[in-house]
Formats: structure tokens, sequence, C-alpha cells
């Protein structure tokens, strides 16, 4: 997925648009919510080496990281960190939770045992 957002600006774009009900951002909070990013990421890739899928734990992560950031923000950044390969197991989840439209993504083929799973629940 390309994405012109700089490692650089990362920070700065993700303060811009992180929500905090108290009105002022705690940088612990804030760092441990950019973490999220990194943990989806370890997910996702333990699905594709072992297929030991953590559906429910991803789902988590994903909630929280788009009620503090929001569709645009969140997008942009997964977009930065996360891989080609891990789009196809990422749709499922954001298609489940509507995320994204279904004009999205088009190019990526979802993983259908993700898809599956997410049915199950």
């Amino acid at each position: 997925m390309d994405n012109d957002l700089l490692e650089e600006d990362l920070v700065k774009f993700a303060a811009k648009h992180y929500y905090s009900p108290k009105g002022r951002i705690d940088p612990e909070e804030f760092y441990d919510d950019l973490k999220r990013f990194r943990y989806i990421k370890r997910l996702v890739n333990r699905y594709l080496e072992t297929g030991n899928l953590s559906e429910r734990l991803i789902l988590n992560h994903l909630i929280v990281i788009f009620n503090v950031l929001g569709n645009y923000a969140a997008l942009r950044i997964m977009g930065m960190k996360l891989e080609d390969e891990h789009w196809k197991v990422i749709k499922p989840f954001l298609k489940y939770l509507s995320y994204i439209r279904s004009d999205q993504l088009k190019d990526v083929k979802p993983d259908p045992e993700v898809t599956k799973r997410l049915k199950r629940i």
C-alpha cells in the first residue's frame, strides 16, 4: 500500500489526530497506543508464519487505534507500518469493523481463513 507519510512525521501526525477525553495528551498513554501498530504487525506475522490467529486480540488493538486516531489517521499510519503481505490479513478485520468502505483496498485479496474466523464471532 502506498503511503506518503514519513517516519519522522508519524508522531506529529498521530498527535494531531489523537483523541483524548481529558483534552490533553498523556504521553505515556499516547506512546502505548502507538505501540499497538507494532503488536498488530507481530500478531499478523505470527499468523502468516504459523497459522495461529489471535483474532480477538487483533480486533481489540484495532478498535483502540481507530477510536483514538479516527479512520483517516489510523489507515494512513497502518499504510506506513504494514507490509503488503499484511493487508490480506488486516482487510477482513477492517471490513468486519466497518472501518473501510467496499471500494477501499480493492487490489487486496482478503485471506479466506481470516474471513471465515471473523464470521464465527
